[in-house]
């Protein structure tokens, strides 16, 4: 298991690398593009009941074509020649993008609470919000990729890394207290504590160099607002993979599909993104430049 985790993760780096270094801008979209929609593939084969699982590959098929034609539509992906106004085909996800982030900072808090259910509740909620945040985070992800480049991406993908590394560690060493006991039981309140002083340590020094992710976050909020906005990141990527965690004990499987030898689904690798994304453009990325400043 170890060697098939390995191997199939130096493919995907190759990969995400290659596609980065190629020198054009539409190999990463595509690739982030099939990306997304095989993670929607997944959440609606989670949220929804069993007799409507024959849709969810014709919806992330949709999905993955309007992906494709936004980006081939449009040399700069969200703004039209340099416009300060959104594309007419991007101005859906963009009104969407405050919902989301309002239902990841209150209502998925709540739904977490309760996850202990054993029965499914609230199914085409949960596919509504699927289809939702994950088009919002591919929003986010290509806006920020097109318009800073790879090294403001990878800054701010890190942060989610470093939470992630540093809670595995810390909570392996010191985690006693269960974080949430039901619904993710490797989880510990001392890894959580160890992964957002991970991702703050992680801005901190990335800060330092110009065109980081924490570099315009210092910029814009100063260095008390870049660790509070960290800390909010960090907490946003544990809130994004226990909510995974709990759709796949509500459909009572363990991985969200077998789409990657040794890792299980997609969506097992990027939980903890699907929110994060769009709450970093707005608080350092172009999206905040473009409500609030222009």
């Amino acid at each position: 298991m170890l060697k098939q985790r390995v191997i199939t993760a130096v493919v995907l780096l190759v990969i995400l690398v290659g596609t980065m270094l190629s020198g054009y801008q539409w190999p990463f979209g595509l690739l982030l593009s099939l990306i997304t929609a095989a993670a929607l593939w997944e959440w609606l084969r989670l949220s929804m009941a069993n007799r409507f699982h024959f849709l969810a590959a014709p919806i992330a098929v949709v999905a993955f074509l309007y992906f494709v034609y936004v980006i081939f539509r449009h040399e700069q992906y969200l703004f039209v020649s340099g416009a300060t106004a959104p594309d007419a085909w991007t101005l859906p996800l963009m009104l969407l993008s405050p919902v989301v982030l309002a239902y990841w900072l209150f209502g998925a808090g709540f739904l977490l609470l309760m996850g202990f259910r054993r029965h499914k509740t609230h199914t085409v909620t949960l596919s509504i919000f699927g289809i939702a945040t994950l088009g919002v985070a591919w929003l986010a992800l290509l806006d920020m990729w097109y318009v800073h480049g790879a090294w403001y991406l990878l800054s701010m993908l890190a942060v989610v890394w470093f939470t992630d590394t540093f809670a595995y560690f810390v909570g392996r060493r010191w985690g006693q207290r269960r974080l949430a006991r039901r619904i993710s039981p490797g989880k510990t309140w001392a890894g959580f504590w160890g992964g957002m002083a991970g991702a703050v340590l992680w801005v901190l020094f990335s800060a330092q160099f110009a065109g980081s992710f924490g570099a315009e976050m210092v910029a814009h909020w100063s260095w008390l607002g870049a660790v509070l906005f960290t800390m909010l990141l960090s907490f946003m990527s544990v809130v994004g993979d226990l909510f995974e965690s709990l759709l796949k004990r509500r459909a009572r499987v363990k991985d969200s599909s077998g789409l990657l030898p040794g890792h299980g689904g997609v969506l097992d690798r990027i939980d903890a993104l699907i929110p994060v994304a769009p709450l970093a453009a707005f608080i350092a990325g172009p999206w905040f430049d473009a409500l609030f400043v222009a």
